[in-house]
């Protein structure tokens, strides 16, 4: 009969869901991990010309396909030609049809960043005058859906895969060699092998349509399959399995012919599993730190080793973690989980976390640049969410190594009363095995007499009759034979297990050994918890590409509302000169917005964005701080709601005050005014 679980795994196994099913579900889609730092026209420019590309500006590298990036006109029809390409470092360029008439256009990008999430936006411009258009920039996420739940959920069980696989197999090589036989063992280290096949397989399926259309139907698309194989992140699933082939191989060795040889004959394949399995692990490991956050940003060459580190430490000390508890709870009483084991499942645990603090303190500063990053980006708050968790459960293995300390005391006295006893337990088990032979021969020799006078009777009586003995008679006797010695090895199992039994009950009533088994099954839970929160920090983008997007974001609406130090300057201002067909929006475009001379374009607006005329448009330029100006400047009409002037001269850098007049009528007219750095 099959041993079911203790409850409080059970429970365990319910809390890794919960945590799994809350932390993916409110996660939504993936965060990008690269970031739209530039755009030329920039987000909400009106140019004069129609222009001849977009370009796109990221914050890393990203990879493009035919449709990345998609200009639609007021009417949605595409308007752009040929397939983006690099032009230099992260910018990015598609080419446009020519003689594009006046009117709003939509910009939409879906690429794949260089740490390997997907990233969509939109963003519009105008040319000549902003127009209404029917496209909708809203709803431009990617990563999400049924598609995105999937893949999140396929990452959490390859982590979770890996750190069982490797910290289970390093427990038994290095803290309890005696836990290769033991069956719960090895069925941990197989399902944990078992877990990221399957996982990494589902991802190398999900990926193609994770990155593009999110369909469900598109998972098993032969094509889309054919380009995530020409990536990075699926060369790196397709190494992945191969190292998965190899730690099979591994796990076989392990718990075959090394489970199977004497304990001195274990030292030099122990060296070699423990050369091989290290390799394997860290090529496993590096699976992740070649297509994830560590392969891209700043210091990628030390990174991605340091990420491998980190990944074997969190292996070491939470797959570890888990094989102790399955050792604790699981192992059978003919093999208990002796102190000297648990005492070096300690330092291997004690020397894992020392490293994870010094890879986590880098990584921290990498991915976040500054300390506003910790409560300022979700990647910071999680970030601390994940350094909670982890002091918690450094406190629970601190009492986890007090009781180990106690049971090795326990151990140890245990042993030198056993030493001490030897002896007199000898003389007592001799003076009890003397004993009942007596009384067994005892018992002999009287039934030596009895049958003595029986066979005498018996020989006399057999001189009368002598019958034949009968074919019936014998076989009953067989039977009867056969029958005994059935219910004598029935009588024997019974007896083991209730031996077994009473060694378990022994074994679980040592309060320590219950102590310890309490702290462990506590780490395990916070464990999971762990895990989960570690999932989503390398889902979420980093605080420092957050933090820069945030400011490319900034500058451009700075650009867009109030100047900038470089480039077109655009600036939007309401007026109402108090008549009934008085009210509007002006707005000036300065070009290139610097000391010298510049290009202005002035343009008349009604509240619903159609372009009127009025009878005139002055503007001024005013430098306070220096108390130079007003400069006058009265542009030319050159269309319907549209003036411009050439050669518009600013003589030094500074913030300018740019006050315009409109007047609708002989006698309605208003002046506002807006502030913007120039130079």
């Amino acid at each position: 009969m099959r041993t079911r679980l203790p409850l409080r795994i059970r429970h365990l196994v319910l809390l890794l869901l919960a945590a799994t099913g809350l932390l993916l579900t409110g996660a939504g889609p993936v965060s990008a991990h690269a970031a739209l730092t530039g755009s030329d026209p920039q987000q909400g420019a009106v140019v004069d010309k129609a222009p001849t590309q977009i370009s796109l500006t990221f914050s890393e590298k990203v990879a493009l396909s035919g449709d990345s990036v998609r200009v639609l006109d007021p009417k949605g029809k595409r308007i752009d030609r040929g397939d983006p390409a690099g032009v230099s470092g992260t910018t990015y360029a598609v080419k446009l049809h020519s003689g594009l008439p006046d009117g709003t256009y939509t910009v939409t990008y879906q690429v794949v960043s260089e740490d390997s999430h997907p990233v969509a936006g939109a963003y519009t411009f105008s040319i000549g005058a902003p127009s209404q258009t029917t496209v909708s920039v809203s709803g431009q996420e990617v990563g999400g859906g049924v598609v995105g739940w999937l893949y999140g959920f396929g990452r959490y069980v390859s982590y979770a895969g890996f750190i069982v696989l490797v910290g289970g197999a390093a427990f038994v090589l290095a803290c309890w060699q005696r836990g290769a036989g033991v069956r719960a063992l090895q069925r941990l280290v197989v399902s944990g092998w078992l877990a990221l096949t399957a996982a990494t397989l589902a991802l190398l399926l999900l990926r193609g349509s994770y990155t593009s259309t999110g369909k469900v139907g598109d998972i098993f698309d032969l094509e889309l399959l054919g380009q995530v194989l020409q990536t990075k992140t699926g060369a790196a699933l397709v190494s992945r399995l191969l190292l998965l082939a190899a730690a099979a191989l591994f796990i076989a060795v392990l718990f075959g012919a090394y489970d199977k040889r004497e304990d001195e004959e274990k030292q030099d394949l122990t060296f070699g599993l423990a050369i091989g399995g290290t390799v394997v692990a860290a090529g496993l490991a590096a699976s992740w730190a070649m297509s994830e956050h560590a392969s891209t940003g700043l210091q990628a060459g030390i990174a991605m080793p340091v990420d491998v580190l980190h990944l074997l430490a969190v292996a070491g000390w939470l797959g570890g973690l888990t094989a102790l508890l399955f050792a604790l709870y699981r192992a059978p009483a003919g093999t208990p989980l002796d102190a000297p084991a648990v005492r070096r499942f300690s330092r291997l645990a004690f020397g894992s976390v020392l490293a994870l603090v010094a890879t986590g303190i880098y990584q921290s500063w990498r991915q976040l640049g500054s300390w506003s990053a910790f409560t300022g980006t979700r990647y910071g708050q999680l970030l601390l969410v994940k350094i909670g968790l982890v002091v918690l459960l450094v406190g629970i293995a601190w009492i986890s190594r007090r009781w180990t300390a106690r049971l090795a005391d326990t151990g140890a006295a245990t042993s030198r009363e056993g030493t001490g006893a030897g002896e007199d337990g000898q003389d007592r088990e001799d003076r009890e095995q003397t004993a009942v032979e007596g009384e067994k021969a005892h018992a002999a020799a009287r039934a030596g007499t009895s049958t003595s006078e029986t066979d005498s009777a018996s020989a006399s009586a057999k001189k009368t009759v002598s019958p034949a003995p009968s074919a019936k008679n014998a076989a009953s006797a067989a039977a009867s034979g056969k029958d005994g010695s059935e219910r004598a090895a029935q009588l024997a199992r019974q007896q083991a297990a209730i031996d077994t039994a009473r060694q378990k009950q022994q074994r679980d009533a040592d309060p320590n050994r219950f102590g310890l088994r309490r702290s462990v099954l506590a780490e395990a839970g916070v464990a999971v918890v762990l895990l989960a929160v570690t999932t989503m920090l390398t889902s979420t983008e980093p605080g420092r590409t957050e933090e820069q997007a945030r400011a490319a974001a900034s500058s451009s609406s700075s650009s867009a509302a109030d100047g900038s130090s470089s480039g077109a300057l655009t600036l939007d201002m309401s007026f109402d000169t108090g008549s009934e067909d008085g009210k509007g929006v002006v707005r000036i475009d300065l070009d290139p917005a610097r000391v010298g001379g510049n290009e202005m374009h002035v343009y008349v607006q009604r509240p619903n964005g159609r372009a009127f005329d009025i009878p005139e448009v002055k503007v001024a330029f005013t430098l306070e701080s220096q108390d130079i100006g007003p400069l006058p400047v009265v542009p030319d009409h050159i269309s319907t709601g549209h003036w411009s002037a050439s050669g518009v001269q600013i003589p030094m850098a500074g913030e300018w005050k740019i006050a315009v007049t409109v007047r609708t009528s002989d006698i309605d007219q208003a002046t506002v005014s807006k502030n913007a750095q120039i130079g």
